[in-house]
């Protein structure tokens, strides 16, 4: 009878009041208590009725209005406790004096009923739904409505304690629920512009959306008003009501619930769409252009240079060619024209344009020899010349477009990174009415003068590849034992053979785990020095075998008028950028975050021919007939061939000249044999010069013959002996050196 007497108490604070039955459902005629209260006799009946399960109280009546907050629509406790207290807040933040205002009820389920008076009352209306649920989480008990009696309030309030709050309060209460309604509202549609072809691979506005956030076009019109878990409340600046929309978290989008600025409401604007709108008078076309020219997206596809069959002017005296044919021809074309107007290096050119694709690559391929036997294309080049033979310049026609291209992404890092320190340097308050920026990973690719750790830590957030490169190799080989005897060495050997790297320092912050190291190292040295690094230690550990060199015989060339086309380096360039880019977007992450390569293997007719090529080599390793110190390259080659193989066969994949499958061809493996050749010529001849400046510098050194003796010794040894090299080593000219010549022959 307790609960009958309460019962008659909210009869008399004025309160409609009905009996409930099964299902949540009146168990009486209610709809004449929409307009006038039942009697306490004919309540009292309904009270004693069995199948009477609860009590409820009429909304719409005598100016009542609920807000039913239904926290059962989440599944968890932890999400319906945030949910409340995001609310909560955010209601007590907004309205002054909110909770001497407002009733708030908890009901059974553990929701809340927040209760009030209002003229405005309306109907019962969905206010909130969250993103991927069918229930509303917010609705509105009015008119024709009923909620539940509880016996828990917050604030020691009761029912008889709700009063008339403003209209502007209400309005206030009502753009808050209203602000935690996902909008799933279809995108603005731009105006169709006449079509362009552009590569497979993304689109300058996709790339623009995706590096840029809707605050960053808006914040100078808009201020934030809170940030919610889904999505951060905005206000446009001068409005008068508590907010204006949202920007949602999962797609970056600005959704506008009202006018009065320049963009669209109740539709989704990206951030381009913003900039579009903002920038270019909603001319989608201009805005394309200009983001275009930034440097958004990949390049428009370009036609191929046209390639007509001609003969290379005579620029190399060497019998030992770099092998062009393996690629492509208009890359062929594009190293041959370097070559002809800015006297490069094909060599150079040849191996640099494989670093390139080492480099793009990356974790993202591998390819499966055989089963338990995976390859990863990383490879180590030397480019071995003498100083100001033009190996930088060389090197740098091809390298370009990538160093641009990590140019932006390191210019990138640190502009973000400004924003999240910024950010960070917020207190807790402050940060609730700013923009949440994450901490940017630094996704520079290309490093050169760096330490080991610094090198690693940078690998772990450029999960594909960090690439070295050196003007002066040197440098590397000297830091294999910077900090302790073996410990750089062994780290560079196990990253080539694509094995996880484990770094222990003194220092803690140096501590650093990499699973998949992939450190492709290209970079110049003098002929010189690389013959200091074949001692038997580095033949032993494997180190001097795993690169690959490059010994052209070059001159010094006099200034010529030939000029390359744009147009077949804006097709290099455009190539470069549209593969690294392809592939960086088609990259697949597994649950730990790391690249999940895609695996490649030889067709069965590739397989006929690696099984005769590892033959091949097979042989020459058991053969009595083969310098013994040559050897040890020989089974580096067999790593090395398949590694060929995967990036030749991409570069064909994305020039058309293979199919997009994952089966390596027969004529591919061949071109990977042709430069596996290369570079095992080019080691055996780089020992052949080794041995030969070892033995004019033992005659040149000896200070007890004269320069005329000592060119008689280097002539009897060897008619053909190197003049450039004991001219330098006695310190004479080589004029003087074929005077010398001449002396001998009278």
């Amino acid at each position: 009878m307790q609960e009958l007497s309460k019962l008659n108490n909210l009869l008399d604070a004025g309160f409609s009041v009905i009996t409930i039955g099964e299902g949540k459902i009146p168990n009486l005629k209610w709809k004449k208590y929409q307009d006038e209260k039942i009697t306490k006799s004919e309540l009292e009946n309904n009270y004693n009725l069995s199948n009477t399960k609860g009590f409820g109280i009429v909304t719409g009546y005598d100016y009542l209005e609920v807000i039913d907050v239904d926290l059962k629509v989440l599944s968890t406790a932890k999400e319906q406790k945030e949910f409340w207290e995001l609310l909560y807040t955010y209601l007590e933040d907004s309205i002054i004096d909110f909770k001497d205002k407002f009733v708030i009820a908890k009901t059974k389920n553990k929701g809340f009923h927040i209760l009030y008076k209002t003229k405005r009352v309306g109907g019962n209306q969905k206010v909130a739904k969250l993103k991927g649920h069918t229930e509303a989480i917010i609705e509105t008990r009015g008119k024709k409505g009923y909620v539940f009696v509880y016996d828990k309030f917050l604030n020691n309030k009761y029912y008889s304690d709700i009063d008339f709050v403003s209209d502007d309060d209400r309005t206030i209460l009502f753009d808050i629920c209203d602000s935690f309604d996902y909008k799933d509202a279809k995108p603005i549609e731009a105006p169709k512009k006449e079509k362009k072809t552009y590569s497979d691979g993304i689109k300058p506005w996709e790339d623009f959306n995706d590096k840029n956030s809707v605050w960053d076009i808006i914040s100078d019109e808009f201020s934030i008003v809170r940030q919610q878990k889904d999505r951060m409340v905005i206000k446009r600046n001068g409005a008068e009501s508590t907010h204006s929309g949202y920007i949602f978290n999962d797609n970056g989008c600005l959704y506008l619930h009202s006018t009065g600025s320049s963009y669209p409401h109740e539709k989704q604007v990206s951030a381009f769409d913003a900039y579009t709108i903002k920038f270019h008078h909603n001319d989608y076309s201009s805005a394309a252009k200009k983001v275009y020219a930034d440097g958004y997206g990949d390049r428009l596809k370009l036609p191929e240079p046209e390639i007509k069959e001609k003969i290379l002017k005579e620029k190399i005296s060497n019998d030992i060619d770099f092998p062009l044919e393996i690629y492509p021809k208009p890359f062929q074309k594009y190293i041959m024209d370097c070559a002809e107007t800015l006297d490069s290096s094909i060599d150079y050119m040849g191996c640099s344009l494989l670093w390139n694709l080492s480099v793009i690559v990356g974790n993202s391929a591998k390819i499966e020899v055989k089963k338990n036997w995976i390859e990863t294309p990383i490879v180590w080049i030397a480019c071995v010349g003498k100083a100001g033979i033009g190996k930088t310049p060389s090197i740098s026609n091809i390298l370009r477009p990538l160093e641009k291209e990590n140019q932006t992404e390191i210019r990138r890092f640190f502009e973000k990174l400004e924003k999240f320190e910024y950010y960070d340097g917020l207190n807790k308050e402050e940060k609730k009415y700013a923009e949440n920026v994450s901490k940017p990973s630094k996704t520079q690719f290309i490093a050169n003068d760096i330490t080991s750790e610094a090198l690693i830590q940078m690998h772990q957030q450029s999960k594909n590849c960090v690439g070295v490169f050196k003007d002066e190799l040197a440098g590397w080989f000297k830091d294999m034992n910077k900090y302790r005897e073996g410990s750089d060495l062994e780290l560079w050997l196990s990253s080539w053979s694509g094995k996880s790297i484990n770094l222990n320092r003194v220092s803690v912050t140096s501590n650093a785990f990499l699973p998949n190291p992939f450190m492709p190292v290209l970079g110049g040295i003098q002929p010189s020095i690389l013959n200091n690094f074949y001692t038997d230690e580095n033949k032993d550990n494997g180190f001097i075998d795993r690169v690959l060199l490059s010994f052209p015989d070059l001159k010094v060339e006099k200034y010529n008028d030939n000029e390359m086309s744009a147009e077949i380096i804006d097709w290099y360039n455009t190539n470069m950028i549209n593969l690294y880019r392809l592939i960086k977007k088609d990259a697949t992450y597994d649950e730990n975050d790391q690249i999940e390569p895609t695996i490649f293997s030889f067709s069965e007719t590739a397989k006929k021919e690696w099984k005769r090529i590892f033959n091949k080599i097979t042989k020459k390793q058991n053969s009595d007939n083969m310098n013994e110190y040559m050897k040890s390259m020989l089974p580096k080659q067999k790593s090395y061939i398949p590694r060929f193989a995967l990036l030749i066969h991409l570069l064909r994949i994305h020039c058309g000249q293979e199919n997009n499958d994952n089966l390596i061809s027969k004529e591919t493996i061949l071109l990977a044999e042709k430069l596996s050749d290369y570079f095992v010529l080019m080691s055996q001849k780089i020992k052949i010069n080794a041995k030969e400046i070892k033995s004019l510098k033992g005659i040149a050194l000896n200070d007890k013959l004269s320069n005329q003796e000592k060119i008689n010794l280097m002539h009897k040894s060897d008619e053909d002996f190197n003049k450039s090299e004991a001219a330098e080593l006695i310190g004479v000219s080589r004029t003087m050196i074929y005077k010398y010549i001449k002396n001998i022959k009278k």
